[in-house]
C-alpha cells in the first residue's frame, strides 16, 4: 500500500486542519510527494543535522492522527526546518544525493533526480516558511489499492 504525501508551511494552530484536509496542498503551499514515510523524513533529519537515526526517529512521533482510514499528520522540528532554510540549491543537491544513496530511497528504486529534486523544493518550502512564521507538516494519507 502507498501512500500520498503533502509537506506544507502552516501556522501552528492549524495542525488539525492541515490533519482533516483531502488535499492540504490545495490550501497551504506545500509539495506533493508519494511514499515518504516516517523512516524516509528521518533519513532526511539525520542527514541535515548528524543525529543517528534513533534520535532522528523519535522526533516524528504523529502530532495529528486521524483515525484507521484517515491521515497522519508529523511535524518537522524547526532545526530540520532552518537547515533546509539555510541552504544553497547546490548544498541542497548534495543532500539529496546522499539520501537517494540510502537504503529507505534504493528500496524503492527513487531516481537520484527525483530525490534531488525534493529535497530542493524543501528548502524552498521551509524558506517559505521561516519567512512567514509557519512550520513543517509532512500529511500522510495511506492509498487505497
Amino acid at each position: 500500500m502507498g501512500l500520498l504525501v503533502n509537506i506544507v508551511a502552516a501556522d501552528e494552530e492549524e495542525i488539525e486542519a492541515v490533519g482533516l484536509a483531502q488535499h492540504p496542498v490545495d490550501e497551504w503551499s506545500g509539495i506533493e510527494a508519494r511514499d515518504i514515510d516516517t523512516a524516509k523524513v528521518a533519513m532526511l533529519h539525520c542527514l541535515l543535522t548528524g543525529e543517528n537515526f534513533e534520535e532522528a526517529l523519535s522526533a516524528y512521533e504523529p502530532v495529528f492522527v486521524g483515525g484507521e482510514e484517515g491521515a497522519l499528520v508529523l511535524r518537522l522540528p524547526n532545526m530540520v526546518a532552518d537547515k533546509l532554510a539555510g541552504f544553497e540549491e547546490e548544498a541542497l543537491e548534495q543532500v539529496g544525493e546522499e539520501l537517494a544513496a540510502t537504503e529507505e530511497f534504493e528500496m524503492n528504486n527513487w531516481p537520484l533526480e527525483e530525490v534531488q529534486s525534493l529535497v530542493v523544493q524543501l528548502g524552498d518550502l521551509a524558506r517559505l516558511a521561516e519567512s512567514q512564521g509557519q512550520i513543517m507538516l509532512v500529511w500522510m494519507h495511506p492509498l487505497r489499492t
